[in-house]
């Protein structure tokens, strides 16, 4: 969360001249609610269930770039579609940063509680086996603006697709 996937996959995509997909944005227009309605309603499973649905499909169209909810790595399933399906890039950010660009942001519901910083320390602890197990490309967003990442990772992506 807030290591900007979605903003850096949206100028990715327009370097590249590929079409964009942000998973979460899909769940939303599929599901006709919003991701802190289906977290009260279906709790973090349900959630979880739509994400993995909605990313198996997505996964099997190519020249796109889709950028996935920061919990997406937690379901085994969902490591092995995006092994499988894709060049995945890590977009790694140090928790201070993460911290501060979420600190506005009231539409992430794991981060309603009463410490958001620890709750962010926590899912990184837990999750950074899983974003490295998936990584084809590990790239620190830390300072650095969208575009310039983007164009960075562009060079990367090229290698990989030439």
């Amino acid at each position: 969360m807030g290591s900007g996937k979605t903003t850096i996959g949206r100028t990715l995509a327009e370097i590249l001249n590929l079409k964009f997909f942000d998973l979460d944005s899909e769940i939303e227009k599929r599901s006709g609610a919003n991701i802190p309605w289906i977290f009260d309603v279906e709790g973090e499973n349900g959630f979880r269930e739509r994400e993995s649905r909605i990313l198996e499909e997505l996964s099997s169209l190519t020249g796109m770039v889709l950028a996935t909810g920061g919990g997406a790595v937690i379901l085994e399933k969902n490591r092995s579609i995006l092994k499988k399906n894709g060049y995945v890039v890590y977009l790694n950010a140090p928790i201070e940063r993460l911290v501060e660009r979420t600190s506005h942001d009231h539409n992430r519901p794991l981060l309603k509680v009463e410490n958001p910083r620890e709750a962010i320390e926590k899912m990184v602890l837990e999750r950074e086996s899983f974003y490295q197990d998936v990584a084809s490309f590990v790239f620190i967003t830390d300072k650095k603006k969208p575009r310039l990442v983007a164009n960075e990772i562009a060079c990367e992506v090229r290698k990989f697709i030439l």
